[in-house]
């Protein structure tokens, strides 16, 4: 569609133009977590298809949204604020811990987040590769994001005299990929484990990063 259709404006029902439109655009966003991370898939879902399935005509899809490109873009980083924000709230209560302890708790606060539901497995880390050079985008740009985070932890582990010294850039991306792999595997059931062991299992990975055979602990 060459051009946007406007959204109404007034008051309907005692509610502004603002509110309707953004719960519209809500149940948009809840159709396609259902369509986009289950059966069919991204790929096979049309704008009829998802708007039927939001209760709303394709005419308020246009409303809301250009393309279905569009909703899975907003719908991946939705997905990854979810996880981030479970992962911030965990170093809030954590920080004060030891490595070991801090680690295990970040890690399970965004598997947990990740893999509560599977839908957002799918969107996170299925659905949203080779759409387009914008959303390889975005997702290599909320990659970079967790990357930075480990490096931020690697870095006060450190400064704390409980990791090595050194420059962790390589190491986080390697470790990041390490933990988007085993998550999406477990999930889809290749890893005959719990979600606790597989957590164990990264922080193992993480203390072996930050703790090189012979390196001791020092006190600050």
């Amino acid at each position: 569609m060459a051009g946007r259709l406007k959204a109404p404006t007034g008051r309907y029902g005692g509610r502004s133009a603002e509110d309707r439109q953004a719960e519209r655009r809500r149940r948009f966003l809840d159709a396609a977590l259902e369509l986009f991370g289950g059966a069919p898939g991204y790929r096979g879902t049309t704008v009829a298809a998802l708007s039927q399935a939001a209760g709303l005509s394709t005419r308020q899809f246009y409303e809301a949204f250009r393309t279905l490109e569009d909703v899975l873009t907003a719908l991946h980083l939705e997905v990854n604020d979810w996880a981030e924000r479970a992962v911030l709230d965990a170093l809030g209560t954590a920080g004060e811990l030891p490595l070991a302890e801090r680690a295990a708790v970040l890690f399970r606060a965004y598997a947990r987040g990740v893999t509560c539901d599977p839908r957002r497995i799918r969107i996170t880390f299925v659905e949203i590769i080779g759409v387009s050079p914008r959303l390889e985008g975005q997702r290599l740009a909320r990659r970079a994001r967790w990357i930075d985070l480990i490096r931020a932890e690697a870095d006060t582990a450190v400064a704390r005299g409980e990791a090595a010294p050194r420059d962790y850039r390589l190491a986080a991306a390697a470790f990041v990929g390490s933990v988007n792999g085993l998550l999406h595997d477990w999930s889809a059931g290749w890893v005959d484990a719990t979600l606790d062991e597989v957590v164990d299992e990264l922080v193992r990975l993480l203390l072996g990063m930050l703790r090189p055979e012979g390196w001791r602990p020092r006190d600050v």
